[in-house]
């Protein structure tokens, strides 16, 4: 078990020491990466030629570094060992490095060890010096000579190597990994579930004798040692026919940073039917504190097998456990602020950000092999993007994410939004209600296997902060569940209070939820809030709720039968209006959008107040008529200025303007209309379009309205007879009064105004064009000024 092969048996290690040593002094990193970092580390004239060509040494540099006790890290990179040479004994020795790592590990310190006996280090001995080097410093000035073979080749080491894996290395799941791999520097890939705290793992033990007041030093090699309690010094103590008893001095002893992690493998690396594996990780030096849970990495390290120890020793007998030694990590999935971008995806991101129709594209971009769905796809695109989180001065916060459910029958794709989105999502976390329980939402208290303390374990909402967690089947969670993410959709904080724990964990996510209606379909013969089921502490918490709902009808069936086969017979969607945004594209794009930060003008800010003003009229008015299936709150004025927000991100604009305000109420209009199941005002998607334009126009231009006001929030002027005339004329008044900051003819709107503000909120031209082709047709419309201006024509 020990990770030898015969082959290893027969190598002569003094010899590769001697490669090894010649590797590290004469190797030479690339000049553009490594040679600009050695002139400002190492303060030299960037037009000295001797010392550019001495800086080149990439390794050597690093070993300088280390003697001056300004480098703790040492990383040998095997593609650099590959690179030295092309003789047949670097290649074996890259072989054998991977085959038995622990053995190499040992020899790069030993050759580490002679060339830095031949540094002089640049340091001097001060009250903040580690306690070896003033024994040392002592010793030298007591003998003028020191021993350094009494000391333990760890006390001596300010240094940790690491080694890292070739590139072309396949990273493995968990149940990849074998006996085979035992003592082998192998990658595994997995998402990080537990990491404990940072503690300090004892490498040399020092003690000092109360009789001669000699130091002894004792290497520890593994988890148990036994101490030392008679002093061995022969000059002294045993010379007098004295034996002193040694004392344990903390001060002196070498600690190193140990954590201990959990990873598990993914989904998709999981079998149908099985429960995923998980491994135990070791970290140490300076790789710990560098992962947290809900990470997924690619860890090279070398599988190594461990004995239990303890009360588990006698339970296993002669079972050993295994652990991966982690040398190197790479995480796959970062936060949006850490990704790395090329100069080709640079270029790209260029080019899109000159797009004026970016919102459409990027919205048509989302899941393209699933038709339709124009609205949700927009709200999907802007819970990506997500709002401005605000902390006021008293520690007050205001979230800027963007809560999103989708409700609807079965079959209308909302499993597959729902996938689509974590994946695309940097930190994406995808979860059923009914597989999950209020403690995996949320934090579960463990026993800390190593240091036998209760432990939290973050749950799905944990494991996605900073991220989106979409939960699926969300009507089929326990009522005592489903109340777990109330605080988190809100304060975005988890409180837990268990086992003697009581602590605030972060759960900074975007909820995306699906559910279906209560009676599995949509039964259009009781009202949306029978069907929807859930309550209203938890719906007023969704800044949108979108009710998706499966009705026939023969144009849009025929298009949506079209749309699946093609996809089936060509394994792609069919050519879109728009070219696709790649999901990498996307993900850098949203990632330097949310770098933005805007602000609402004065201006607009009224034009805000004014708008949620109007909406609780109107849900006041349907109310009295027992029209109202959702309530308008302050929640809802939050929601328009989080889309907002997102909307003005997504241009990299630092201010909010009126299209971005408009848009947003037009999707929050779009998912109340959703709720109203009456046929006689079911309208298709291309119809729905014509009808939201017109209406932008209108608003442009502060004339009359037609005969319905309900989606725009405004409602038709009335001058009837009886009770309400009085009503009608006030809330007239209002209408005309949010018209205020448009200017010119009342009764004409240029087209060139009109073709940028509809761009802008996400519809083409041809949609245009037909809206004034079938308005004209109705006679409420009419093109003048030789086509550039639109007039509404004055009713009878």
């Amino acid at each position: 078990m020990s990770g030898l092969t015969p082959v290893d048996m027969d190598h002569d290690y003094d010899a590769e020491r001697g490669v090894i040593k010649n590797f590290l002094e004469t190797f030479k990193g690339e000049p553009e990466k490594d040679l600009a970092n050695a002139i400002a580390d190492m303060d030299i004239a960037a037009d000295d030629a001797t010392a550019n060509a001495m800086m080149q040494l990439k390794y050597r540099r690093q070993l300088q570094r280390i003697a001056n006790r300004q480098q703790q890290m040492l990383v040998i990179e095997l593609e650099d060992v590959l690179k030295s040479s092309d003789s047949e004994e670097v290649i074996t020795l890259v072989h054998s490095i991977q085959n038995n790592a622990s053995r190499y590990v040992s020899l790069f310190c030993e050759a580490v060890d002679e060339v830095l006996k031949d540094t002089v280090p640049s340091i001097r001995i001060d009250d903040h010096s580690e306690v070896i080097d003033v024994i040392m410093h002592q010793r030298r000035e007591r003998n003028q000579n020191v021993d350094q073979s009494v000391f333990p080749d760890h006390i001596l080491r300010r240094y940790n190597l690491y080694f890292k894996p070739l590139p072309s290395d396949v990273a493995l799941a968990v149940r990849e990994v074998r006996s085979v791999h035992i003592g082998r520097l192998i990658t595994v890939r997995g998402i990080v579930t537990r990491v404990s705290e940072v503690k300090p793992l004892l490498q040399v033990n020092a003690y000092t004798c109360d009789v001669c007041g000699s130091e002894t030093f004792q290497e520890v090699p593994s988890k148990t040692f036994s101490p030392l309690y008679d002093c061995g010094n022969t000059e002294e103590c045993q010379k007098n026919g004295v034996t002193g008893t040694l004392h344990m001095q903390t001060r002196a002893c070498r600690f190193s940073p140990f954590q201990e992690l959990k990873i598990q493998e993914l989904a998709d690396q999981v079998p149908v039917g099985h429960i995923p594996r998980s491994m135990t990780v070791h970290v140490n030096g300076n790789l710990t504190r560098l992962m947290n849970p809900g990470d997924e990495v690619h860890i090279g390290g070398i599988f190594l097998p461990v004995p239990y120890t303890g009360f588990q020793a006698i339970r296993a007998g002669l079972l050993h456990d295994t652990y991966l030694e982690a040398h190197n990590i790479h995480q796959q999935k970062k936060q949006y602020s850490e990704m790395q971008m090329t100069a080709e995806i640079a270029q790209q991101i260029a080019d899109l950000k000159r797009d004026p129709g970016i919102y459409a594209k990027l919205a048509e971009s989302i899941a393209p092999e699933i038709y339709g769905h124009t609205d949700v796809k927009k709200a999907l695109l802007l819970l990506l993007v997500g709002g401005v989180t605000k902390v006021t001065g008293d520690g007050m916060k205001i979230r800027g994410d963007i809560n999103v459910c989708l409700m609807g029958d079965p079959g209308v794709a909302k499993s597959q939004l729902l996938k689509y989105i974590s994946k695309i999502a940097p930190r994406g976390v995808y979860t059923t209600g009914k597989g999950s329980s209020g403690v995996g939402l949320t934090a579960a208290v463990m026993r800390d296997p190593v240091t036998d303390e209760m432990v939290l374990e973050g749950g799905a909402l944990v494991l996605a902060d900073n991220g989106i967690c979409c939960i699926d089947e969300f009507d089929k969670m326990e009522e005592a569940d489903r109340t777990a993410i109330h605080e988190v959709m809100e304060q975005q904080t988890i409180s837990i209070s268990k086992a003697g724990i009581s602590t605030t964990l972060n759960a900074r996510t975007s909820i995306l939820a699906a559910a279906n209606p209560l009676y599995g379909r949509y039964n259009t013969k009781v009202s949306p809030v029978e069907n929807i089921n859930l309550p209203a502490a938890l719906l007023s918490r969704f800044d949108l709720l979108f009710l998706i709902l499966d009705k026939p009808s023969r144009d849009d069936d025929e298009r949506l039968a079209q749309h699946v086969t093609y996809v089936h017979m060509h394994n792609t969607h069919p050519d879109l209006e728009h070219d696709i945004v790649e999901p990498n594209i996307m993900r850098h794009y949203i990632a330097l959008a949310r770098d933005k930060r805007p602000v609402v003008p004065p201006a607009v800010s009224g034009y805000v107040v004014d708008s949620y003003v109007r909406l609780r009229k109107m849900g006041k008015d349907n109310e009295e008529q027992n029209k109202s299936h959702t309530y308008t709150s302050a929640r809802t004025l939050l929601g328009v200025l989080r889309l907002a927000q997102a909307l003005a991100r997504l241009r990299f604009s630092d201010t909010v303007e009126h299209p971005d305000v408009d848009e947003a109420l037009r999707l929050m209009d779009c998912s109340k209309q959703s709720l109203d199941d009456d046929d006689d005002q079911e309208q298709g998607p291309d119809k729905s379009a014509i009808s939201s334009i017109f209406r932008i126009i209108k608003q442009m231009a502060g004339a009359g309205a037609p005969a319905k006001r309900k989606r725009s929030g405004k409602k038709q002027k009335r001058l009837g007879r009886g009770p309400n005339r009085e009503r009608d004329m006030d809330v007239d008044s209002e209408s005309e009064d949010d018209s205020d900051e448009y200017t010119g003819d009342p009764d004409e709107v240029s087209l060139v105004d009109i073709r940028a503000r509809i761009t802008t909120q996400g519809y083409t031209e041809i949609q245009l064009n037909d809206t004034l082709n079938q308005y004209e047709e109705l006679n409420l419309l009419a093109r003048v000024a030789n086509g550039t201006k639109v007039r509404f024509v004055a009713a009878e």
